[in-house]
């Protein structure tokens, strides 16, 4: 019954903010809100003590028979129906707790817009959609969900519509991931035409059962699932709508980054992962996609001027670490990763966007600086956030990123080249994270107004739980075994090095040193001249500033085109086909109301021609 009720909570606040938006005040749009919210987070830790307790390890709810699917040979019943295990329960805790925890520092930060009940209401409607799609147990209510988180992100992004900015990001956000959407859908259609079922548990099953490793029908259908997958989680080659997504207000940032749409990605492949074992290849792909966007944004996150985007390249980095994780096979690992990443990178989110509100909405770095002291609160949560980012030994994110870097070296789909993408990957975070920190926090000062503080209590509660969870989560290890038993590889680590962990653990370390030194003029001098001569001279900052220039590109190769071809098709020529059947219809009408003139021996010859015609084909 609770599982069954989970994503009724936010749904219901959701339907009766839109419909009473006009006649609830702040306060009890904020309770509807946040304490939805609250009941979802309460209840999926009840669920999973229950589910701890479940002796086959697994919680079924079936609401109602949705409709039925049939391909001539096949039939299948798709049921809005819910399946908890160990995966989804700890997607859900992450969901609604981190989810419960932005919603309270999004009702004080938001109080006053003049349309934070329409916010509030989308911010429900987007865990709806995530809780959906998390909760599945099958690919159509998946794919719901999925589309579900899509249309929300569009909602928020540009949720401040008064700027074109803000809609063209949330236009692009739409756009990109609608790419990776419909290779998902082709990847699900090709799947129900292959095995007859659309149940994920009989999905995997049937494909262990039918296909052998390397299965070509596999290989196709995990190949387009890793294309929904890389749109969403903005993995190579889709993942420019993510830097651009900042233009909505910063809970949302915090909550597309850390709780919802970008784990989707993740997740769809972690639950597809008795089909994705059979396709070796395909592992061993996303494994390549991971590691060659985490090298991507951490190479553009070292010349970002904005704080939001340094924080949204590194989401990009390290979603990148979680699919290199899934393709070498440490599905748990990745599964973990996720989790500290929410806690970790939820609080860098919502402490920048303190930060910001305190600056008078100032979010360039470089005219921050002396945010140490003048904002010392702010400032000890954000350095938390960063050494659980940088994963310094006994942080949460150190704990999953060092279980994801044991695990490359030997395995069968990753290597020893992606080994040492990860470790230049942890050696970027920690660099752009001290730039970050040196420019931001200890440069010169570079404002003179008063800063204006959030000191309410809800904000300090949400933030100082996250820093504790922070700190903590690498403690609270999710036990994955059971769902990922039969997707588990065979890895030798008998043949590793020694030194592996041991670099593994130094790399942040090194990155800080020489962080120290490198950016040293950062912390004595005025840093805006550097950032103008960085910008205006050096051609490699220019294109790693421009995320390595893949917008450009596709301007180029897609955008460019597609206008030409446009604008020579301006009369559109499908139109012009569908107008000529009007010009056919109406000259048809033009005869036949010339025919009906009213004259009988128009009538009598007209009958007499048709006669004459009848009888000679008959005739004939």
């Amino acid at each position: 019954m609770l599982l069954s009720l989970l994503p009724f909570y936010p749904l219901i606040s959701f339907l009766l903010i839109v419909l009473l938006k006009k006649q609830l005040s702040w306060w009890q749009t904020s309770v509807l809100s946040v304490g939805a919210m609250l009941i979802c987070a309460i209840t999926s830790l009840v669920l999973l003590n229950t589910l701890n307790q479940a002796p086959d390890g697994v919680i079924t709810s079936h609401l109602w028979r949705w409709f039925s699917l049939s391909d001539g040979d096949s039939f299948a019943s798709v049921n809005f129906s819910f399946y908890l295990d160990a995966l989804s329960a700890v997607m859900i805790c992450v969901v609604s707790c981190v989810g419960f925890l932005i919603h309270l520092f999004a009702a004080v930060y938001m109080k006053e817009d003049e349309n934070f009940s329409r916010f509030m209401a989308y911010m429900n409607l987007f865990i709806v959609a995530m809780l959906i799609l998390v909760l599945a147990d099958n690919l159509v209510l998946l794919y719901l969900g999925w589309e579900g988180v899509g249309l929300c992100s569009f909602l928020l992004i540009g949720f401040w519509y008064q700027e074109k900015a803000n809609v063209l990001a949330a236009r692009k956000a739409f756009i990109v991931t609608r790419i990776g959407d419909t290779s998902m859908a082709i990847g699900l259609f090709m799947l129900f035409n292959s095995l007859g079922s659309v149940n994920i548990v009989e999905v995997n099953e049937l494909a262990t059962a039918q296909w052998q490793v390397g299965n070509n029908d596999a290989y196709w259908i995990c190949l387009l699932l890793l294309g929904g997958a890389v749109g969403k989680s903005a993995q190579l080659p889709l993942q420019t709508w993510l830097p651009d997504a900042m233009a909505g207000p910063t809970p949302v940032s915090a909550l597309i980054h850390a709780a919802t749409m970008v784990t989707a990605g993740v997740y769809l492949i972690a639950r597809m992962n008795g089909l994705f074992i059979l396709s070796p290849q395909v592992m061993n792909y996303v494994a390549w996609i991971g590691a060659s966007t985490l090298l991507l944004a951490g190479f553009a996150a070292l010349v970002q001027s904005d704080i939001k985007r340094v924080l949204a390249y590194s989401t990009m980095s390290q979603i990148g670490y979680m699919m290199l994780a899934l393709g070498a096979g440490a599905w748990s690992a990745g599964i973990f990763h996720l989790m500290t990443h929410a806690f970790f990178k939820a609080l860098l989110f919502l402490t920048a966007g303190a930060i910001i509100y305190a600056l008078h909405h100032q979010q360039n770095i470089f005219k921050m600086g002396g945010v140490l002291k003048r904002l010392p609160f702010e400032s000890g949560l954000f350095i938390i956030g960063l050494i659980c980012l940088m994963a310094l030994p006994g942080t949460s994110g150190f704990f999953s990123k060092e279980a994801i870097i044991a695990h490359l070296w030997s395995s069968p789909t990753a290597g020893q080249a992606l080994w040492w993408c990860a470790i230049l990957g942890a050696l970027l975070t920690s660099i752009y994270s001290c730039r970050l920190f040196f420019i931001a926090f200890l440069s010169k000062e570079r404002f003179s107004h008063q800063v204006e503080n959030l000191s309410s209590v809800g904000l300090k509660i949400s933030l100082i739980t996250l820093a504790v969870l922070s700190l903590v989560g690498g403690f609270l290890a999710p036990d994955l075994s059971t769902v990922f038993a039969k997707a588990s590889q065979e890895v030798s680590h008998m043949v590793e090095p020694q030194w592996l962990h041991a670099v593994a653990i130094a790399t942040p370390i090194i990155g800080i040193v020489f962080s120290w030194f490198y950016f040293s003029k950062y912390r004595s001098v005025e840093p805006m001249n550097y950032q103008k001569a960085e910008q205006n001279q050096n051609p490699i900052v220019r294109f790693c500033f421009s995320g390595l220039g893949f917008d450009r590109l596709y301007e180029i190769l897609l955008i460019k085109p597609f206008v030409a071809i446009a604008r020579l098709n301006k009369r559109d020529v499908v139109d012009q086909l569908v107008m000529s059947l009007t010009w056919y219809i109406g000259l048809w009408r033009d005869v036949l109301v010339y025919s009906q003139n009213g004259l009988m021996r128009w009538y009598a010859a007209a009958f007499a021609i048709g006669l004459v015609c009848f009888i000679g084909g008959w005739l004939l």
